[in-house]
Order: structure tokens, then sequence, then C-alpha cells
């Protein structure tokens, strides 16, 4: 079970009050593929996603944002999740990246109009860098490393109203030690570190925050978002015709899975 999963570590962030510049890029976002654009953009938006930016080049892409996380949508029939990066300066940034030991599973051709790099990490997570000839921008609105402590319990401090706010963007790791080491020749730097229930780590790199789980319990990356009466918001969802969720620990810790397969987890502070 789950049940422990992040209630015990969000009070470690406390002490964390400023953000470094990233070693992968200017902007990043988690990238989801979908087969239906219009409906999956249709859902997000009542999660609190509205949409910012949509085109048709190269393939028919959205970008939503409430407004601390970015996430990217891609119109393609092949499932896929993982963690982008837009770079002004790609070609310095992968040189940097092998330099310090990264290998790249994917290099972009010559020809390509858009230069994609591919990379996993030993546990299998998907990052991926781009050049941003679209002038992306990082969002920077509330996370839960820089909201206040004394706004917890304060309902109208949340910046997405349906989810809460943005705690991180987890996946399960074999190793926790390996996969920090890795993390950090991306850049990243651990915010905290535990043992209890099982080894597991926050990291960010100043633009996104990531949860390394040691753990068999996990088995998929999930976006996740703490926030006050979990039970009302999940009902507030359902009224809006989102369903597929599934209670952790009561109604108060549930699981979304969206309707291409992508997984949210939806908490409430302070258990």
């Amino acid at each position: 079970m789950l049940r422990r999963f992040f209630p015990v570590f969000f009070l470690l962030f406390i002490c964390f009050t400023g953000f470094t510049q990233s070693k992968l890029g200017e902007v990043a976002c988690v990238y989801i593929t979908t087969p239906d654009l219009d409906s999956s953009a249709a859902v997000y938006e009542k999660l609190g996603f509205p949409k910012i930016l949509s085109n048709v080049y190269p393939a028919p892409w959205a970008q939503v944002s409430d407004g601390s996380l970015l996430i990217m949508m891609r119109k393609d029939a092949i499932p896929y999740i993982g963690l982008t990066y837009y770079v002004t300066d790609i070609e310095k940034t992968v040189a940097q990246l092998e330099k310090d030991g990264i290998v790249f599973a994917q290099k972009p051709k010559e020809t390509d109009p858009i230069k994609r790099y591919y990379m996993k990490t030993p546990d299998g997570f998907n990052i991926m860098l781009a050049n941003n000839l679209a002038g992306f921008t990082q969002p920077t609105g509330t996370t839960l490393l820089s909201m206040k402590p004394e706004d917890y319990q304060s309902a109208d401090k949340y910046p997405n109203k349906q989810c809460g706010v943005f705690g991180e963007f987890c996946h399960p790791v074999t190793d926790l030690n390996s996969s920090i080491a890795y993390w950090k020749k991306l850049g990243f730097e651990v915010k905290s570190q535990m043992n209890t229930p099982y080894p597991f780590a926050i990291l960010t790199d100043g633009l996104m925050l990531i949860g390394l789980h040691q753990t068999k319990n996990l088995n998929y990356p999930a976006i996740t978002y703490f926030g006050l009466n979990t039970d009302k918001r999940v009902q507030q969802l359902k009224e809006k015709g989102v369903s597929n969720f599934t209670e952790m620990t009561g109604r108060n810790n549930v699981i979304l899975k969206t309707w291409e397969g992508q997984h949210f987890f939806l908490f409430s502070l302070g258990m």
C-alpha cells in the first residue's frame, strides 16, 4: 500500500526557499500523448488546466497549465509520459550532459525540424530535450516547495482549485541511491530523503519536482497534487463528468486515471 506515500515528506519542504538554474533547459513540462487531443484537453480543463497554446506543427499539440505545472499533450496513438525540457542552446546542453556521462538513447536526424534528444533513467523514466523554437515559457506559480506553511490550511491559497498544489512528478526506482546519483548528473538537488515507510527522496532543479520512490507498490509515473478537503474536490470533479477515481487510504487520498492512461495522485495535507 502507498498509504504513507506523501504526507510524511511535505513538512520537510518548509526549509527550502530558493531555486537554482536548471542544467537541462529553460522550460520543464510533463509530456504526454493522446489519441484524441480535444477530448484530453477538455478533461484537463476540468482538472484546472486550461489550454494556453496549441498548434498543428509538426503534429497536433496543446499546452495546458494551472500556472504552476505545464503539461504538453501531443496527438499520438502510442502511449507516452515523460519529462521534457525546452532548451535554447540544445547542442551546448547536450554536449555538457555527455561530458558528465549521460547517454542519449536517441538523437535527432540532421533534417529534423525540431531537435529532440531522448534519454532513459536507470529506472526507465523518459526524459526528452527539445529546442525551444516556439518560445515556450516556464510557469511561475506556487508549488508545494514554494508554498508558505501558514497557507496550507487556506483553501484560497491553492493555485489549482480542483487539484490543489503541485507536489511532485513521481516514479518508482529500484535503488534510491543509484537513482539519486543519476539525477544529480542532470542538475537535481535532494531536498528531502527518508527511509520510512520505504526509501524515497524529493529532488528539484528549480523548474521541476521529482519524486523517487523505492517501492514495488508503485509501477507507473504519477502527477501528484496536495490540497484540502480532497473528498469534496473529487465530488465536484465527478459532477463535472470526471471519472475513474480509486481510493488509496480513504476518500481523502485518491488516484485518478485519465482516459488516455495517465495517473494523478490527489492527496490531502495534514494526515
